[in-house]
């Protein structure tokens, strides 16, 4: 499958500087297949509460994690529903499914009712970063908690930039105005519901 936001440029050391982040428990501020966002490895647990406290963020909402291929979502997630898995392979938009069965990752990340909403990255960086960390990455909005997402790097506030662990460079220069992915929740009876489009 083809894969999205390919890079022109190498971006190796990149890359590297934030899997090192990523492994020693930090946060990183990275472009995702959507708009930018403050991430860490969904699996650690005080990583994910350094990403609360920078954005100021209520202790009962949920977070987003980006997998990098269907393999280590179903690692993580008990059932998955067909429709949502051809739903994930041919989406032309980035596409979040919420699941409710998940297992194995950090206390912080799910919602109070147990459910996580987890997203099958199609981006290269995301997937190169996620596939050395081995494991699932948090992705949620580089802002502070109510405030306006950015839909690219120049519009990140100078404080979440100083705030976070590490910073990638890869596509900072871009100035495209990138949305939020569409977001779809799987029903107790495997039907799939429109949550954002």
């Amino acid at each position: 499958m083809e894969q999205r936001n390919t890079p022109t440029t190498d971006y190796t050391a990149d890359l590297n500087d934030a899997l090192n982040a990523l492994k020693t428990g930090q946060t990183i501020l990275y472009p995702t297949d959507t708009i930018w966002g403050l991430g860490c490895d969904a699996t650690n647990e005080s990583a994910v509460q350094k990403i609360m406290a920078i954005k100021n963020r209520d202790a009962e909402k949920s977070f987003i994690v980006l997998v990098s291929d269907l393999d280590m979502l179903c690692r993580y997630v008990d059932v998955i529903p067909q429709p949502a898995i051809t739903l994930m392979e041919y989406a032309e938009k980035p596409l979040t499914i919420i699941y409710d069965k998940v297992s194995g990752l950090a206390e912080s990340v799910y919602a109070s009712d147990g459910s996580v909403g987890i997203r099958w990255c199609k981006d290269a960086f995301c997937q190169a970063l996620i596939r050395k960390l081995k494991k699932p990455i948090v992705s949620t909005s580089a802002n502070f908690s109510g405030m306006v997402s950015p839909s690219n790097f120049s519009e990140v506030s100078p404080q979440v930039i100083e705030a976070a662990g590490y910073v990638v460079k890869h596509r900072q220069r871009e100035k495209s105005k990138n949305t939020a992915s569409t977001i779809f929740k799987i029903k107790d009876n495997g039907q799939l519901i429109v949550i954002r489009k």
